[in-house]
């Protein structure tokens, strides 16, 4: 997922799903504070502005620990049951499934209280949010080397999914690494997709902004359903080219996996039970104390 704009909704979930277990834990605890910072650093909001965030996250926050994360635990031990039998391409494609829709539950949850906050802004905070936007749009396209050959793009796509895969199951061997990297001579690449989709939902973001001095409850079905359906402005190619995209990688991890060693699937089940375990112990953690391991 990304646009980096400051959605109020998905601040929770982006934590979870970018962050390592070891930080979970400790940065769920202290969540509030981290989106305030991150909201304040794309808005410049004012004292007001900075106490209404304060409130209404606090609420969302307090919601999302008690129904959404004992709920995240059990989907993960459901994966987690998929895993020790071995993952299957339709196991991929339910995974990604079900993170669009608890996604889209804390769009659903959230929605009203980000209008509340948008409405107040400023011409002059929009247009320092632009700035930081076109900021995180210049980084991506060096990190995802876009303006670089199609050779150099794959190099990038070869190192980050060889990360990933050991920060998952472990060490790989030289027959693993040599299958992984020419199956991934055979995906499609979509960095400079994703670029022009990032770009899209910006303008989308934009012009919603316009309608903020308006109907407050219009603007807030408007920015709901934006959040929730964030494919929905897609031309039928995007669409296709996407959904290509997800079933070819759901094919590599699920070939991967039938190459995985009894010790890289202990290790793969381990790393599933870490986050299953934090899931749990923070849906009962008091707001505001971090949990040490």
């Amino acid at each position: 997922m990304r646009f980096r704009h400051v959605r109020l909704v998905a601040l929770l979930l982006c934590l979870l799903l970018s962050s390592g277990c070891s930080m979970i834990r400790v940065g769920y605890g202290h969540f509030d504070s981290v989106a305030a910072w991150m909201v304040h650093d794309y808005f410049d909001l004012n004292a007001d502005q900075r106490d209404l965030f304060a409130q209404r996250f606090e609420r969302l926050h307090a919601w999302h620990r008690q129904t959404q994360l004992p709920e995240y635990a059990q989907f993960l031990g459901d994966f987690q049951a998929r895993a020790k039998r071995g993952l299957r391409e339709a196991d991929m494609l339910w995974a990604v499934d079900g993170f669009k829709q608890r996604y889209a539950r804390i769009a659903v949850r959230g929605a009203a209280d980000a209008a509340d906050l948008l409405a107040t802004l400023t011409p002059e905070q929009i247009e320092t949010f632009r700035q930081q936007v076109d900021k995180d749009n210049k980084k991506f396209m060096r990190e995802h080397r876009i303006n670089d050959s199609e050779a150099e793009r794959r190099k990038v796509v070869q190192q980050r999914t060889l990360s990933q895969l050991r920060d998952w199951v472990g060490l790989l061997n030289d027959i693993q690494e040599t299958r992984i990297i020419a199956m991934l001579k055979t995906m499609p690449l979509v960095d400079k997709l994703r670029h022009e989709d990032r770009l899209r939902r910006q303008r989308e973001f934009f012009a919603l902004l316009e309608l903020r001095a308006g109907d407050r409850a219009v603007f807030a079905q408007r920015l709901r359903d934006w959040l929730q359906h964030w494919e929905a402005g897609r031309g039928a190619e995007q669409t296709r080219l996407f959904d290509e995209s997800w079933r070819k990688r759901a094919e590599l991890y699920a070939a991967i996996d039938h190459t995985l060693t009894p010790a890289q699937r202990t290790h793969l089940l381990s790393k599933l039970q870490d986050y299953i375990d934090d899931f749990r112990e923070l849906s009962k953690a008091r707001p505001g104390v971090a949990q040490a391991r």
